[in-house]
């Protein structure tokens, strides 16, 4: 049998098998091939191989084997540019088939991670901070610039705000989704979902047209750490699903980083709870790079990018925080800091010249550092 066939079989397999049952794929793969399998449950033998826990879904399999067309439905999935890697052949990625409970295919549009190029998760809160975007745009950049590769969920906040940033940056970066490849979930990333397609990649255990349910995320989250290297944690609750991704890179032995933050911000609590837990303290993307082992990066400030500034506007930046900050504090801190004070109206001027050259932005009444 071909290698095609074989892929035609498997992506029947995981078709009929349904979202969410990696216990019944791994049963039904211990009976044989997948072709083997199919043969079975057309002659309406597969019930008797499969224990009572699966009989309501091996007559279903059963139905399906005798209706689906295996080899037309693979090619037209194939026709709209996806593809399946299977476990045990080059395009599936080593990194991932060395950690337990791989997929045994896995569904792709674009390009899969190199296996020879270092590849980190950057995760973090979806309702993250203005400190959490900055960090997060920094990091996914500077390590895209470095050539490594980038891998997250796609979602909103810290995820796609790094992907967004390595992708910017040139470099390279997956989304694996909680859906199939061939929907954008959250929708408000269709631009990034886009881009990864064309520039990057997205991939997923799921089969096409496989809706998003909040069942199928926390699963995808072995295969982002799974993919890496070692995972670095931008911001994140206490309690949050970013810790789920963490669990599982500690038991694939991969390493963790994490951002320090603010003792009073709930947003930081958990990745301060993860350095003293002993992750990695990270505090700039040449440190994380240190650790890697990958060098030639220009340390901030050598990239031809940074201007000088001077007189109360340069005072300004450095007073500015990647939380926003309200006038009135702003003007305390200029006077304890450089023991002379600015009206508003100066104040407010300098502000909007930051503002208008690209190095701070406003968010309501208040100013922000921006990244």
């Amino acid at each position: 049998m071909s290698r095609t066939e074989e892929k035609a079989y498997l992506h029947w397999l995981l078709q009929a098998a349904g979202m969410g049952n990696r216990g019944l794929v791994r049963a039904l793969l211990t009976l044989g091939a997948p072709e083997e399998i199919c043969r079975l449950a057309a002659a309406g033998r597969l019930a008797d191989k499969l224990s009572r826990t699966y009989a309501k879904k091996a007559a279903a399999l059963e139905t399906s084997a005798a209706e689906f067309d295996v080899e037309g439905e693979y090619g037209k999935m194939r026709e709209r540019g996806i593809s399946l890697a299977v476990m045990g052949e080059e395009d599936y990625p080593p990194k991932l088939a060395a950690v337990p409970d791989a997929p045994c295919g896995l569904y792709y549009v674009g390009e899969l991670p190199r296996s020879e190029r270092k590849t980190i998760a950057v995760i973090g809160a979806r309702n993250c901070s203005e400190y959490g975007k900055a960090m997060a745009r920094r990091f996914g950049e500077s390590l895209a610039e470095a050539g490594v590769q980038i891998v997250s969920g796609m979602a909103r906040g810290v995820d796609g705000i790094g992907q967004q940033a390595a992708l910017d940056a040139g470099g390279y970066s997956l989304g694996v989704l909680g859906c199939g490849v061939d929907v954008c979930y959250p929708p408000e990333n269709k631009p990034l979902y886009e881009q990864l397609i064309a520039r990057g990649g997205l991939c997923s255990e799921y089969p096409p047209s496989i809706e998003p349910r909040a069942v199928l995320f926390p699963p995808r989250n072995r295969i982002i750490s799974g993919l890496c290297d070692g995972v670095l944690v931008v911001e994140a609750r206490e309690r949050s699903g970013t810790l789920i991704t963490v669990d599982m890179a500690l038991e694939q032995g991969r390493e963790v980083y994490a951002l320090p933050g603010r003792v009073t911000d709930p947003l930081s609590r958990g990745c301060n709870r993860l350095i003293r837990q002993g992750a990695s303290l990270v505090e700039s993307p040449e440190e994380l790079l240190q650790e890697l082992g990958v060098g030639g990066v220009a340390a901030p400030g050598e990239k031809g990018k940074e201007t000088v500034l001077s007189g109360a506007r340069g005072r300004l930046m450095e007073l500015l925080d990647y939380q926003p900050l309200p006038l009135e504090t702003l003007r305390e801190r200029y006077l304890s800091s450089y023991g002379d004070s600015l009206t508003i109206s100066e104040l407010c001027y300098e502000l909007l010249q930051l503002c208008a050259d690209g190095y701070a932005d406003q968010v309501g009444g208040f100013y922000v550092r921006k990244g």
